[in-house]
């Protein structure tokens, strides 16, 4: 894969040049948290390519699902900037190989705790690429609100679900059934992407909400039949963020089960319970989100 590969699939091509020059030249930082090594441009590129091959497998009928264990990760890069360890933007990568196979519509779901800026920025004005985020909300990097919704052709194609530190998989679940779901049915995608990032679970060093390895084989299931419904099962998973290593290994090895079909694997502990403070500022939180965006799409029921 090349440079002019990925400026055709979202980036500017001056941005792959200078990453690629810094990074020949040693590397250096490209903002305070991301900095290149020597190697970074071809781990990158590596990444990058790994995600296209496995989205044309998926629009080829070769493969049902996929799962795509790659670094860095890409969702914070933007159209000609890295942000938060991320250099190229590999979901968005992905997205335009789907559309090169012949996807006329791309639902991208992004369930890292930090929303994908960088995944909004390249569609926000895009009405062939769903993009919905549930992330931590006041956080890092500081988008994701609900008002942002998309403009020109991409108005009402971005959907935020911002949450507060301590929430559950209860509470993720709930999004999914009342929102992620009849949105994406709205939408009516060939494909689903999913930006399966694993820094929400609790025990994450960098983040504060309190999912579990279950809260993650739930929802990969639901993505699965969510693409069996309305694309033919074709679901690829990008790995994001996911910071404690136990964990994120649980997590993903719940996922792999979840794509299986497979019963999850159970966690040795459980966060602890919340209070009843906390519960209920999580749910104003939902109910704001989903209440706005199920009558701003004139979903049923809403």
């Amino acid at each position: 894969m090349n440079g002019c590969t990925v400026a055709a699939n979202g980036h500017d091509p001056y941005y792959i040049e200078y990453v690629q020059d810094l990074s020949q030249s040693g590397g250096g930082p490209l903002d305070p948290d991301t900095e290149a090594t020597q190697q970074t441009y071809a781990a990158a590129m590596l990444a990058a390519g790994g995600c296209i091959k496995a989205t044309e497998a998926l629009m080829n009928g070769e493969v049902d699902a996929a799962l795509c264990l790659v670094r860095p990760p890409g969702h914070h890069a933007g159209v000609d900037q890295a942000r938060g360890f991320c250099f190229f933007n590999n979901v968005a990568i992905a997205t335009e190989a789907a559309r090169r196979c012949g996807a006329l519509r791309v639902a991208i779901v992004d369930f890292d705790a930090h929303h994908g800026n960088g995944t909004q920025e390249i569609f926000y004005h895009r009405g062939d690429v769903l993009y919905i985020s549930l992330h931590q909300s006041p956080f890092y990097p500081g988008t994701g609100t609900v008002d942002e919704v998309g403009v020109d052709e991409g108005a009402g194609t971005t959907i935020n679900i911002p949450v507060p530190d301590n929430t559950r998989d209860q509470h993720y679940w709930r999004a999914c059934q009342e929102l992620i779901g009849p949105a994406l049915s709205n939408f009516t995608p060939d494909i689903i992407l999913v930006s399966a990032g694993y820094d929400a679970h609790w025990k994450d060093p960098l983040t504060g909400l309190g999912l579990t390895a279950a809260g993650f084989y739930q929802m990969t299931h639901f993505a699965l039949q969510t693409a069996q419904h309305l694309c033919p099962g074709r679901l690829g998973l990008i790995l994001e963020g996911g910071y404690h290593l136990p964990s994120l290994a649980l997590s993903v090895e719940n996922t792999v089960l979840a794509l299986a079909e497979e019963p999850m694997l159970e966690e040795e502990e459980i966060p602890p319970p919340l209070h009843s403070a906390q519960a209920e500022r999580i749910n104003q939180y939902l109910d704001h989100a989903i209440t706005t965006h199920r009558r701003r799409l004139n979903l049923a029921g809403a």
